[in-house]
Formats: structure tokens, C-alpha cells, sequence
């Protein structure tokens, strides 16, 4: 019986449960032995011109090694997005001027932390405020740049806001909605952390990051050194959420300053420091049109997008590039234009972050297929299973480059409105609406399509067997929370035989593993994944010809018995069995391999969410959530859900709870948990999650991508929901988060009340 697609318990939990992780922070590493710590002095308005830095009372202060501002740092400004214009490069250490609060200033080294934190106190900066710009519509209106000398806030741009004449003209109903798909935080449980040391003419880094061999290679060229000379090690992740990819400013500088000072340093961030530091995602102003026929035919559909990119443009300025590509989601629309423009902004620069580009382009199409189905009358179920893309169009081309693999998306709808008992709960959202309950019920629909292992396909792979037996697999992915360790084993064990708890996954050691893609995008298991199984397979046939001479056997007769981890002869039970370890004793056996699909594949699904409102209150409660998300085949059911289950928990949290703001003057009004979002176990409810797999013919095993899934269908479908437990109010549209004065504000205006 193969272990492909049976639930394995995860062979990581049972340490992470006794002992626990080793974070960055809890590192004892002989290498960061006399370590110093490293406390950033951070900038506590938005917008102004530094007019001097005294330092010399923090260089007094007890513990304190050393203070450095701008005027010590000799690294040059990063591009950080480097299609981005090239005038709006970042400081490591501010220099003339700040752009957000929390830009670091200055670096206070100690011999303990709790130094840091009382010597930062005593440095004395002196600002002269400049006004904030916080609006994208000021950042377009260009009164007050960021960067004077590139003569404009816009950082990048795609494509022209006008469709041209005749876009719409054949089309019975257009419908036209401004929406927000907000400023949210990642909020890993792990903030950031980094640990250097610089010996014999080589950087040793440790940090909490999604990509070992991405940030070598960023931190080499920023400390402009080979990357021969970058060592970089990824200790145990906690959670990332594609915020931690690459060499952020502050690893970058952490590394600089082990070799200016010539100790370790180390540094850990605080909550509120990773609440204003770590890049945010989401941050779109959309204006969506769409229009088509009465009969629910849609013809056209335009997305225009303003993007905020935050005071440095990162890839956060890019993402609006990958909504556009998206834009057009499940369906078969004749017509589809996008265009966009990211804008700096006096705030936390933008980044990735779960689904990246995907769940924005979603939540606007999704969002318009509802206005459209209102306009003209038809359930919203309806004109969706009219415009899918039909199965047998597949592939379908969505750029002259890529194109969608396989979708089943009338199938995925079908099953999950079955599922939910979807005529059931339209009967009784009627009869509440016939008794004038105050209690409203709301059904919320979402069909989503997403790209997963874009931007790359390729990942390498290790398997070695060893004399006693055991396995060690290396890996260029980057596990932070995924389940690695179990996969991979799992993968290896398939078609050697020998038991996972034989079976050791390494990864995120660049002197180890010196190429790897790393882990984002929903790429893991069917690019690192299929590079472990490309190995394994690959082991197997250089095993058989090593066999052949000792079994005086064909190679091609030769077969793997699982049961005992060995090669024999097929067919023949009494012939003699030579096992792996028995061949690694010999010889060294190890193959390493890569895996390059060479495109990337789509994943599908359908969501239904079913929410409560309480008329009289505005308050909206997430009653139930049934999830169809097609991966392809699913590996592991246990690893799956999991993935699953920790994005619709986000997609949710986004629609409901989650939303980082700023006042006018580009101060943070959520910069703790005290103040921001974040859901517990008491916001969710139970998910019901389906199962249907439709395989991609990009790899053998034909896997997708799920890491994201769950976060891009499951947002859409709960902003839907408790929209139409409202619509019969008056009620077209309500921003997210739904929180119950939106609700509510959103009532009483219809109603011709509160302004």
C-alpha cells in the first residue's frame, strides 16, 4: 500500500511539543559567543528632515559599545524592488530624512539587551516635521514628494486607466464600485531576528527567513562581497507568510556591523517594531466595472488599481502587476483590462503576504460578479456556472506566456452550494426576511483560480542512503510551519522502503544546500517536493545497477522490496536481497537532482460562507464556512487541512477583524495586539472542508499548490456573505474589515440615516 495520500502525524511536532523550537533569538551558537546586541533607535514621525543626531549621551550609558548613525554606515542605499523608480532608494540608517514611522536612525550596540533599550532612550534627534503623505489620492496629487528629487510619488506602473472607446458599448448593464482591500499586518508569531558574525573574511548570518539561498545572495551583493563569502543558516521559523522573504534592511546592517565592530551582533525585534517594520500587505484602492447582458452573460470587465507601496517601494509596489494577471479569476470574460500605479505613502513599505496579488484580484472580481448578478437580478450562483471557463478549454491562455492548466470550476461551485445546502439556506434567510428578524442570515459565494510556483518552477534535491541505514534528505525549500520534514520523508519512504523515522529532511544551510528557491508561493511540494521524489527514484536506479553485478541479475529485472529496504530479483522470492545500506557501505549512494516544470500551475476551488447579522447592532458573526480547494492529489490530508485551515482562518480575519490605519500625521494607530486585529480560536468557526482533486500535467505526481488557497477563497466569500445579509436593505457594498459600526453605518445610510 503506498503512503501517498494517507494521514501521517507530523515527525516535527513531538520536539516542538517537549523541548520546543530553536528560533534565531534562542540560538546558542559558538560563533555568536561575546555576541553584541543590537537596539534600533527608530523614527517616531512619519515625514520630517532630520536636523542633527547627539549621541553622546547614549555612548556613556552603561553596556553601550557603540552608537552609529548614517554618517558611520558606508553601505550604500538599496533599491530594494529594483524595477521600482530608481530615485527611491532606502537608507539603512536614515540619513537626511525620514519616511515613516519606525524608520531606523540610528544603532545602539550593548553588551546585554536590556541596555539597548535604556541607552536608545538617550539618543537626541532632532526633526523638523514635514507634512505626511498618508492618502494615495495626495501621493497622486504629488503637493508633498517623498523623494523631491524624483520628481513624483508613483514607483511603478502597468497599462493605461482607459479601456478605450467601445469597451462596454455593447453591454446591457454596466456596473461601476470603488472598493478597499486593506493595509493588513503578517504578524508572524516569530518576529524578526538575525545574528552575525564575521570571521577569517566571511559572514556567518543566522535569521528567521523563507529563502537561505535568496538571502545569501541579497546580503552579499548589498555588502558587496562574493557570495562565497555569505554563510547564511535558517534556524526553526515562526511563520512568515511571505513577509520574510530575502535580506531585509535590518539583516543587511546587522551583518555590516559584526565586521565594523568585530563581534557578533545579534538582534531580536519587538511586537510594535515588527507591527511598523515588517513590510504590510493587501493595500489596494480598486475601482472595478463590469458589464454585460440581462441574461447574465458577462462581456467585459476593467480593474483599475491604486497600490500602495509604502515609504520604500519593496515588492509590495510590484503586486498590483500579479492582481492584473489574475484579474479576470474563473471566468470566460471576452473583454478584461487592467491597469495599475503604486505610490509611496509616509508608511510601512508593502510586501507579501499570504496569496500575494491573488486574494486581491479575487476579492474584486468576486465582489463584481455580485454587483453584476444585483443589477440584474439573477442569484449570484447563477451568473457565475454561466460565464466559468468551460473544463474542455483548458489550457487557457491568460498572457501570451502562461496559461491556465486544468479547472473543473463549475464542478467546485456545484459541490460546495451541495455541500452547504445552498437552497435550504436561501429559503431560510427568506423567512427571517419575511418575519422582519433582526437576526439576518447571509450566504456568501466565492469561486477563485490562483498561481501557485509563479515566477519559477525549478528546486533541487538530495537523497543519500547511509551504511546504517539511515537517510538524509536535503532540500532547497524552506519550511516555516509547512510540515517539510513529513512530506519529504514521506516522498523518499514511497519508493525506497525504509521508515520515516529513518528519514532526516536538512534545509536552509547555504554551505549545505548552496542552490534552492526557498519556500512562497504555494511552490514547495510540487517543485522541492518532486525534486526529493526525482531523487529517490534516480537513487533507486543507480542502486539496481550497483545490485546487478552482485545479484548476477539484468538491472531490468532487478525491483525494489520496500518491505525490507532492499533491491531483488522480481519474480523470484527465494533470490538474495541487497539493501541500500548494504550498497552505501560499499560505495557512497547519493544522487542529487533538480526539477524544473518549467511553468506553473492553478489551483481552484469554491467557498461558501454563511454569516449572522444583528440588524440593531451592525455586529456579523461567521457562522460556518464549507471550502472546496483543488490542489490536484493530496499527499498528506493531515498537512493539508492544516494549510487549509490556516488560511481561511486569515481570509477571515482580513474580512472581519484585521486593518492597519494611520491617523493624518502617518502615526500608526495599530501597532500592538492591544490595538490590531488578530483573531482567536472564538472568531472562527468550525470549516468544512471538501475534497475534490483535479490533477496538473506539470509534474508526475501532479501536484498544485495549497499554502494560500484557503485565504484567497475563503476572504471574498465572507465579505459577500454579510454584504447580502444586508442587500435587501439597500445595502450594495461595505470595505473591509466588516467590522459592526461599518455594518451599521452601512444600514442606517441606506436607510436615508447616519451620513
Amino acid at each position: 500500500m503506498s503512503i501517498l495520500g494517507t494521514r501521517v502525524h507530523r515527525v516535527e511536532d513531538p520536539a516542538f511539543l517537549t523541548k520546543g523550537g530553536t528560533y534565531t533569538d534562542d540560538l546558542t551558537d559558538e560563533r555568536l559567543a561575546g555576541a553584541l546586541h543590537l537596539t534600533l533607535v527608530r523614527s517616531p514621525i512619519a515625514h520630517a528632515t532630520i536636523t542633527s543626531i547627539d549621541t553622546s549621551a547614549a555612548k556613556q550609558a552603561p553596556g553601550v559599545v557603540a552608537v552609529l548613525t548614517a554618517a558611520d554606515c558606508d553601505l550604500e542605499p538599496v533599491l530594494v524592488f529594483d524595477r521600482a523608480n530608481k530615485k527611491m532608494v532606502r537608507p539603512y540608517l536614515a540619513t537626511d530624512r525620514v519616511r515613516f514611522v519606525g524608520e531606523p536612525v540610528a544603532a545602539v550596540l550593548t553588551e546585554h539587551p536590556y541596555q539597548g533599550e535604556d541607552a536608545a532612550e538617550l539618543v537626541d534627534v532632532d526633526y523638523d516635521p514635514l507634512p505626511a503623505v498618508v492618502d494615495v489620492e495626495a501621493a497622486l496629487n504629488g503637493e508633498v514628494l517623498l523623494f523631491p528629487e524624483a520628481g513624483t510619488n508613483v514607483a511603478t506602473a502597468k497599462g493605461s486607466a482607459d479601456p478605450g472607446a467601445g469597451f462596454f458599448a455593447d453591454c446591457e448593464v454596466v456596473v461601476t464600485k470603488q472598493i478597499l482591500n486593506q493595509r493588513v499586518a503578517p504578524a508572524p508569531l516569530e518576529t524578526r531576528a538575525a545574528a552575525a558574525a564575521w570571521d577569517d573574511g566571511r559572514y556567518t548570518v543566522f535569521c528567521s527567513n523563507q529563502n537561505a539561498q535568496g538571502t545569501r545572495d541579497d546580503l552579499a551583493e548589498r555588502l558587496g562581497v562574493d557570495v562565497a563569502d555569505v554563510h547564511v543558516i535558517l534556524p526553526d521559523v515562526g511563520g512568515g507568510f511571505g513577509a520574510k522573504i530575502g535580506a531585509d534592511p535590518e539583516y543587511v546592517l546587522v551583518a555590516w556591523l559584526a565586521r565594523r565592530l568585530g563581534r557578533p551582533v545579534r538582534w531580536s525585534e519587538s511586537r510594535s517594531e515588527n507591527m511598523t517594520g515588517l513590510v504590510h500587505g493587501r493595500a489596494q484602492h480598486q475601482t472595478i466595472t463590469i458589464g454585460g447582458d440581462r441574461d447574465g452573460t458577462v462581456k467585459a470587465y476593467q480593474l483599475k488599481i491604486v497600490g500602495e507601496a509604502g515609504a520604500y517601494p519593496a515588492f509590495g509596489a510590484a503586486l498590483p502587476n500579479l492582481t492584473g494577471m489574475m484579474a479576470r479569476g474563473t471566468y470566460d470574460i471576452a473583454r478584461k483590462h487592467s491597469s495599475y500605479v503604486s505610490v509611496v505613502t509616509n508608511t510601512t513599505p508593502t510586501g507579501a503576504y499570504r496569496g500575494a496579488g491573488r486574494p486581491e484580484a479575487t476579492q474584486a472580481i468576486e465582489r463584481a460578479m455580485d454587483l453584476f448578478a444585483r443589477a440584474i437580478g439573477m442569484d449570484p450562483a447563477d451568473v457565475r456556472r454561466k460565464n466559468f471557463i468551460a473544463p474542455e478549454q483548458f489550457p487557457y491562455e491568460i498572457t501570451d506566456e502562461i496559461s491556465y492548466d486544468t479547472g473543473e470550476y463549475a464542478k467546485a461551485l456545484d459541490l460546495a452550494l451541495r455541500s452547504a445546502g445552498y437552497e435550504q439556506l436561501r429559503a431560510e434567510q427568506a423567512r427571517r426576511r419575511e418575519r422582519g428578524d433582526t437576526k439576518l442570515l447571509g450566504i456568501g459565494l466565492s469561486s477563485y483560480v490562483e498561481i501557485t510556483a509563479g515566477g519559477g518552477a525549478s528546486e533541487n534535491g538530495s537523497v543519500e542512503v547511509h551504511p546504517d541505514g539511515t537517510v538524509t534528505v536535503l532540500t532547497g525549500s524552506s519550511p516555516h510551519g509547512q510540515g517539510h520534514a513529513t512530506a519529504w520523508a514521506m516522498l523518499a519512504h514511497e519508493q525506497l522502503g525504509i521508515p520515516m523515522e529513518k528519514i532526516t529532511v536538512r534545509h536552509g544551510d547555504t554551505d549545505q544546500i548552496p542552490e534552492g528557491a526557498g519556500t512562497m508561493g504555494s511552490r514547495s511540494l510540487q517543485t522541492g517536493g518532486i525534486a526529493v521524489h526525482k531523487a529517490a527514484g534516480e537513487l533507486v536506479e543507480l542502486a539496481k545497477q550497483r545490485a546487478a553485478d552482485l545479484l548476477e541479475a539484468d538491472v531490468a529485472d532487478l525491483v525494489v522490496d520496500k518491505d525490507v529496504a532492499a533491491i531483488t530479483v522480481a519474480g523470484v522470492p527465494s533470490a538474495r536481497k541487497i539493501t541500500f545500506a548494504e550498497l552505501a557501505a560499499q560505495e557512497q549512494l547519493r544522487v542529487h537532482t533538480e526539477w524544473d516544470a518549467g511553468k506553473a500551475t492553478f489551483p481552484f476551488g469554491a467557498h461558501v460562507a454563511v454569516v449572522e447579522v444583528d440588524a440593531e447592532t451592525g455586529k456579523a458573526a461567521v457562522q460556518r464556512i464549507w471550502a472546496v480547494d483543488d490542489a490536484g492529489p493530496v499527499l498528506n490530508p493531515l498537512l493539508f487541512d492544516g494549510q487549509r485551515h490556516g488560511g481561511i482562518a486569515q481570509g477571515i480575519a482580513q474580512a472581519m477583524l484585521e486593518e492597519v490605519t494611520y491617523d493624518e500625521d502617518g502615526q500608526p494607530l495599530a501597532a500592538s495586539f492591544a490595538d490590531y486585529g488578530i483573531p482567536s480560536a472564538a472568531e472562527l468557526p468550525s470549516f468544512d472542508l471538501v475534497g475534490m482533486e483535479t490533477p496538473t500535467d506539470a509534474n508526475p505526481l501532479g501536484y498544485k499548490g495549497i499554502g494560500e488557497a484557503g485565504t484567497i477563497g475563503s476572504c471574498p466569500a465572507v465579505q459577500n456573505a454579510v454584504i447580502d445579509a444586508v442587500a435587501h436593505l439597500g445595502v450594495d457594498h461595505i470595505d473591509m474589515p466588516l467590522t459592526p459600526v461599518r455594518v451599521w453605518t452601512a444600514i442606517q445610510q441606506a436607510a436615508g440615516g447616519a451620513k
